[in-house]
């Protein structure tokens, strides 16, 4: 990776270079035992407790109302109040009444508590989602335990009961999915920081048993960007309590790859995910701690220069700093200097296999072609089904996705089966078939015509007609195929759909809904609908543009792209922006550019 000097790095993401920094030479840093809010940059542990403060003055004056965590609210609560009570530099430290909603945290913690030792925090009685609330409520009672004030000897009585009954059912309990197994684990390793019990720790080597698996690109098996900060925390939290330093190796592959999914702005593509966020957004902000720390317990320097783009970005007032005050205190490694940085380079091309999912960064530049769901194609949660395959990105303006779908037998979007460099360029092609059936051969018929439920043999539909005994005719097929060309940030696709003729072919392009589309035409009755027609559009945001076409308009097919699927089921998948089309029909040959 060629690196670069940090007002390059900056002007280049479009975030600005006038703040100033200094490296410093630093040795290493052991955990300390007890928080020492002078070990740390000044100026962000000020932000950190201000925020802090600002927030406990809500609680105590709003209750609820300013709950910010949903179901796992009260933990982080709990959080707060201890690092407001414990900082010397609060507004609130040592005062009574935050002891007082200390107290009236843990008597609803109590009032809430299972049978079984569990929280009903999102699903019933679910040790993974009690797990959640212990991270925040276990760095609080460490907040509390340094303290030595006698106003919370009965906090930390009562909290001791609480998280020690939690333990038990966290021993126990079983999980949902990947992620869950390193959730439990980590608040294990809490609480067995906290009160040591032999019986936590085989727990938790009775989970790691089972591998932490993490592909060669950095995936772990959800592929999320989301999870990934849940387990990136997890392996973080279990290696420093227990002292298991292996345990960042996994958490360091994956921010290595994270840094590349990263858009100018800090986005995160989730587009190849195979848990909800395939279709939402995610910031790098989120992981922010993570590489703080890495940087300082492994010298790491590209993540002490990713940690300091982070400081940059719009979303890490709202995101870190309102959030984490309590992070810092309870892991005090994290209150230490940043090493001196390493930039990466900004100008790149990035391929991961194991997705099928291609990354081109041409500084404020970008561009994502993606060609890697799950196949069979399974509408279900923990599968990769998106069918949005190119992404482009000119500073602030945005092309969400592209997508592809057409008239064949309802089946929906263009997904490809992969993706491949050919000639310089990248390649997605998906063959489809559509069948009729024969009548069942003798000996498979059943006179009273009671047949298997069983799936057509091209996956379109269920019914009662043995269609795996049934010869097939009538065989019809479509072959879609997208070859993408980059050039200097200039993008071209030439798409080809042939097969059966006269199969209608609809483009989608979504914009972000915040700018300006010019030179397309408006769909009647709709409010965020065009078509590009011919010749070229242009869609500005705040002073970035994207021109893109030629355009094409054969029909006005523009409903229903999801296909059976989810029509099936009265579902979709509405694209969230504003939509331009392109159409035509088979033998469809088309070539647009994004510039």
């Amino acid at each position: 990776m060629k690196k670069i000097g940090r007002n390059t790095f900056i002007r280049q993401l479009g975030l600005g270079a006038s703040l100033g920094y200094v490296a410093l030479n630093r040795p290493a840093f052991a955990v300390e035992k007890v928080f020492n809010p002078l070990s740390t940059h000044g100026q962000l542990m000020q932000r950190l407790v201000k925020a802090n403060d600002e927030h406990v003055g809500q609680l105590l004056e709003l209750g609820d109302k300013a709950n910010r965590h949903g179901g796992r609210s009260l933990g982080y609560n709990f959080a707060k109040m201890a690092a407001a009570y414990c900082h010397p530099e609060s507004v609130y430290h040592q005062r009574q009444d935050v002891v007082d909603k200390l107290e009236e945290i843990i008597a609803r913690l109590f009032a809430v508590l299972r049978p079984d030792g569990t929280i009903n925090a999102g699903n019933l009685e679910s040790p993974p989602d009690t797990a959640f609330i212990m991270e925040p409520l276990c760095s609080g009672a460490y907040i509390l335990s340094q303290s030595k004030s006698v106003a919370l000897v009965g906090v930390k009585a009562s909290i001791k009961e609480f998280i020690r009954n939690v333990g038990e059912a966290l021993r126990l309990g079983g999980v949902h999915t990947p992620n869950h197994r390193w959730e439990i684990c980590s608040a294990l390793a809490w609480i067995n920081a906290l009160y040591p019990n032999q019986g936590f720790v085989d727990r938790i080597d009775d989970w790691l048993g089972e591998g932490i698996f993490i592909d060669e690109d950095g995936h772990y098996p959800e592929r999320s960007m989301n999870y990934a900060d849940v387990e990136n925390r997890a392996f973080l939290t279990i290696g420093r309590l227990l002292g298991r330093p292996e345990l960042y190796q996994p958490v360091i592959q994956n921010l290595e790859a994270t840094y590349y999914y990263m858009e100018p702005n800090g986005d995160l593509v989730t587009v190849d995910s195979r848990r909800q966020d395939q279709y939402s957004s995610r910031s790098i902000v989120m992981q922010y701690l993570h590489y703080r720390y890495l940087a300082i317990v492994q010298h790491h320097s590209v993540f002490s220069a990713i940690a300091d783009l982070i400081e940059q970005l719009p979303d890490f007032e709202e995101q870190l700093v309102n959030e984490s005050l309590f992070h810092f205190m309870a892991n005090p490694a994290l209150a230490k200097e940043l090493p001196p940085p390493t930039y990466p380079d900004t100008v790149y091309e990035k391929v991961f296999v194991t997705s099928s999912l291609a990354r081109i960064r041409r500084n404020e530049t970008s561009a994502t072609i993606f060609g890697g769901v799950d196949w069979p194609l399974i509408i279900a949660s923990g599968r990769s089904v998106s069918p949005n395959f190119f992404m482009y990105r000119k500073g602030k303006a945005i092309l969400k996705h592209m997508r592809m779908s057409s008239r064949f037998f309802s089946m929906g979007h263009f997904r490809s089966e992969g993706l491949r460099l050919v000639d310089g360029k990248y390649v997605l092609h998906k063959k489809q078939e559509a069948y009729y059936f024969q009548p069942l051969p003798a000996d498979e018929r059943n006179p009273e015509g009671d047949y298997a439920l069983t799936p057509s043999t091209d996956n379109r539909f269920w019914s009662k007609m043995a269609f795996d005994k049934r010869p097939v005719s009538n065989v019809k097929t479509l072959e879609s195929t997208v070859q993408i060309l980059e050039e200097g940030g200039n993008v071209t696709l030439d798409i080809t759909v042939e097969g059966q003729e006269q199969v209608a072919v609809t483009i989608e392009l979504c914009f972000e809904k915040f700018g300006k589309l010019t030179g397309v035409e408006k769909v009647y009755g709709s409010e965020h609908d065009y078509f590009l027609n011919e010749g070229y559009g242009q869609y500005d945001h705040e002073g970035d543009r994207i021109t893109f076409g030629p355009g094409e308009k054969q029909h006005e097919w523009i409903r229903g792209l999801d296909g059976e699927q989810y029509g099936v089921h009265f579902g979709g998948l509405p694209a969230e922006g504003q939509r331009v089309f392109i159409t035509g029909y088979t033998p469809f040959s088309y070539s647009i550019t994004f510039s």
